[in-house]
């Protein structure tokens, strides 16, 4: 009976854990979903609910990253448990990047948000959709996680070309903006970096993906051929 009941009490302790880390996915999603709205509208309100959004991710890393590393020392898992608490940890450190992006999306966005609409720079809709994409990415590479599902996993990886090639399409767009009237060029560089940040973003639900697929198959899949990562996702465990 003791056994029984250190059992399930570890069980709690690692059901709250990955409880915890889908939490902070869901608040991170919110982060950049806002942070997307702020730079396509200049709002003050958003900017600011971005920006004191990172204080709470920020905290929620620390907290889950200790809390693992206390799992580890005090029950000392193996296999399966110790692949599901390493990727909790990788993946909240990916979170918690995912908000520093966020971050710089919406304290750009006022300034960029003004002076595109004095310089007729029209690019909101291609970054809105390349937001589109890249939280698309991180919700269902956090669904993945929670259903432990290496398939769907394996298939947010195969969506970083998409987010890869909004990114290029906009600086081709951007470059051309800046050849036409030298006026946009400090605009548009800046427009640039938030491409950039949402391309990190991508990069980071990417990396979530693997860590599920490393969890679930055993198996690290990171700076393999796309169709190996597919092999090794939909193979057996």
């Amino acid at each position: 009976m003791p056994t029984e009941h250190l059992s399930k009490q570890y069980d709690s302790e690692l059901e709250a854990l990955r409880s915890r880390m889908l939490q902070m996915g869901g608040l991170v999603e919110s982060q950049i979903r806002s942070a997307i709205e702020a730079f396509a509208t200049g709002s003050e309100e958003l900017i600011n609910q971005v920006v004191a959004t990172e204080l709470s991710v920020n905290e929620s890393e620390r907290n889950i990253d200790d809390d693992c590393s206390h799992i580890v020392v005090k029950r000392q898992p193996a296999a399966g448990d110790l692949r599901l608490i390493m990727a909790i940890s990788k993946t909240v450190t990916d979170l918690e990047r995912i908000g520093d992006e966020a971050e710089k999306i919406a304290r750009m966005s006022k300034q960029i948000h003004d002076a595109a609409a004095r310089l007729q720079i029209q690019s909101f809709a291609n970054i809105r959709h390349a937001g589109d994409i890249a939280v698309q990415m991180l919700r269902r590479a956090l669904d993945a996680f929670a259903r432990q599902d290496a398939a769907q996993a394996a298939s947010v990886i195969r969506e970083d070309v998409a987010i890869d090639n909004e990114f290029r399409s906009i600086l081709r767009q951007l470059i051309t903006f800046m050849m036409e009237d030298p006026r946009t060029i400090s605009t548009a560089l800046e427009i640039i970096w938030v491409a950039k940040a949402i391309e990190r973003v991508g990069d980071h639900a990417k990396n979530v993906a693997e860590y599920v697929i490393y969890m679930v198959k055993g198996t690290d899949v990171r700076h393999i051929r796309l169709e190996e990562v597919e092999r090794q996702a939909l193979g057996g465990a």
